[in-house]
């Protein structure tokens, strides 16, 4: 009996010790491919932990698992700003602590005080953009300024668009002269009825590697994220890059750390850790959206720096998309329904 147990005990040891020596589970939700290899790598080595990166595909889905995981499960998610609006209204982020980010002090201004987090007292930015057009001008024989270029004839079934409802639904609402952001029913119908009009120019709707189609002229024009438009331009110079004259969509991603994340200090460690000046570079270099940590600024590559800034003179021209009414959001849906559908998508 002595020696079973002591049998037991070591074995126990053993698990334990085990355990220690692969260092604590630290769990990342947001999507893919966010970081490159080698930060996250970098991290673990340098805080003996693993990372388990858990990937979402919708800003919807992440807020579902949250609110079903009350706050907890998760050590540190990023996503878009809208959400974090209702993340932190629900109580499913927790406040910082940033005497635990001493690189706080690195972040660019005006990626801070947003309305999902006036106070800063939540998120910290990693990465902004706006929707942009880009298109082939060897492919392409008119000149395009905005986005009711996009309804030409002549570009029957040669344009490529993303898959985020509100920004395709917003692009309509634009070109009517409207706010992304209205509650109004019936200009929502009526950006529906727009899009409509534009399904016959429509080639393909989707989120993933649209740059690829574009550049191996399988549309010759496309509405694409700042990473996207980025990829694409270090590709083929050649290409055009249009910020639409009727407004351009702005958004940021930011992280937060849950209410009852099982390692929050981990997870100000993992903050801090990218909030450095050259990680940061190294982060927006590989991720292709605007650079949001100002220190990080002076270790972008040439290649890299005209794409990974704000454009200036287009503050007044931006807006954010943010929450709207659930019927709003119902009849969203409903427009979005009805476009993809004529658009045989």
């Amino acid at each position: 009996m002595k020696k079973i147990v002591l049998t037991a005990v070591i074995l126990i040891v053993a698990v334990l010790l085990s355990g220690c020596s692969k260092g604590k589970r630290f769990t990342l939700y947001t999507w893919d491919e966010m970081f490159p290899h080698e930060i996250l790598q970098g991290f673990e080595k340098e805080m003996n932990v693993k990372i388990n990166y858990i990937n979402f595909d919708t800003n919807e889905t992440m807020l579902a698992r949250l609110q079903a995981a009350k706050g907890g499960s998760y050590d540190l998610v990023i996503a878009d700003d809208y959400i974090l609006e209702i993340v932190i209204a629900e109580g499913l982020a927790q406040s910082l602590d940033k005497s635990k980010i001493p690189n706080y002090t690195n972040i660019n201004p005006i990626y801070q005080k947003q309305f999902y987090d006036s106070g800063d007292a939540y998120t910290i930015p990693y990465g902004a953009g706006v929707q942009t057009i880009v298109y082939d001008p060897r492919r392409v024989n008119i000149n395009i300024s905005g986005y009711a270029d996009l309804w030409d004839p002549s570009l029957k079934n040669s344009v490529g668009i993303i898959g985020n409802f509100r920004v395709i639904n917003g692009m309509a609402l634009k070109v009517l002269g409207k706010t992304y952001n209205t509650n109004d029913l019936e200009l929502i119908r009526s950006a529906g009825d727009l899009l409509v009009k534009l399904a016959p120019n429509i080639r393909m709707i989707r989120d993933d590697q649209l740059e690829d189609e574009l550049l191996a002229g399988e549309v010759s024009v496309a509405v694409m994220y700042t990473s996207q438009v980025t990829m694409a331009k270090l590709a083929d110079p050649e290409l055009e890059v249009v910020f639409p004259k009727e407004g351009i969509g702005f958004g940021i991603m930011a992280g937060f750390i849950p209410s009852k994340a099982p390692n929050p200090d981990i997870a100000h460690a993992f903050l801090n850790y990218i909030l450095d000046a050259r990680r940061g570079a190294e982060c927006f270099e590989y991720l292709g959206y605007y650079c949001t940590y100002s220190a990080s600024d002076g270790f972008i590559d040439t290649e890299y720096k005209e794409f990974l800034t704000l454009p200036s003179g287009f503050n007044n021209r931006m807006e954010m998309i943010r929450n709207v009414s659930p019927e709003a959001e119902e009849e969203h849906n409903l427009v979005w329904t009805l476009f993809k559908t004529a658009a045989g998508q």
